[in-house]
């Protein structure tokens, strides 16, 4: 048996703090945060129009993310001093680790169901389609269930997710924003062992 610990998927990944926890645990907030990752930027009435809730009510949520450190205004993207433009904040984050525990373990329990209620969501999504697809009575792809069974050790499992978070982030980084055929694309990977 190996003593090597098994590598960070994202080593310089920021460890998520109570404000952040807090923030992101809120189902709106994560709705808005999608919203932003999916345009680039956006301000407040885009977010409205794409959600369908009240221009104030985003603007209370902007705000709360801002102050988690989980979005910044872009001012360099505003038409004049009174726009305000809003981004994601660069870099991935952990709710917590072995090395660097969650100091709030409710709180990220919380937000670990609601992601996987999120998730949840998106499997009923792509199971709604698929049949459209199975059929043949689309040709788009606008989802994917795939499975793999894989032998590893818990090392080389954690090598395989980080090189996957690589290759998503090369991809991303390619990527020309101003393509008329853009789509925001959620892409959940599960992976469980034998143990659980």
């Amino acid at each position: 048996m190996s003593d090597e610990r098994p590598k960070p998927v994202h080593p310089d990944a920021k460890q998520a703090t109570t404000e952040m926890l807090k923030a992101y645990a809120h189902p709106l907030r994560r709705r808005i945060a999608k919203v932003i990752a999916g345009r680039g930027h956006a301000r407040a009435a885009d977010i409205a129009a794409d959600l369908d809730v009240p221009a104030n009510s985003v603007s209370f949520h902007l705000r709360v993310l801002a102050e988690a450190g989980l979005i910044e205004e872009a001012p360099e993207l505003a038409r004049d001093r009174r726009d305000r433009v809003w981004k994601s904040v660069e870099g991935a984050w952990n709710i917590g680790s072995p090395e660097h525990p969650v100091a709030d373990e409710v709180l990220g329990g919380v937000l670990m169901s609601a992601l996987a209620d999120d998730h949840i969501d998106l499997v009923r999504r792509v199971m709604a389609w698929v049949p459209e697809y199975v059929s043949g009575r689309t040709a788009e792809i606008h989802g994917t269930f795939a499975q793999s069974n894989l032998r590893l050790t818990e090392v080389e499992f954690r090598e395989l997710e980080r090189r996957i978070q690589e290759v998503m982030k090369e991809v991303q980084d390619a990527h020309d924003p101003d393509d008329p055929e853009n789509r925001l694309w959620a892409l959940d990977i599960i992976a469980a062992d034998d143990t659980i």
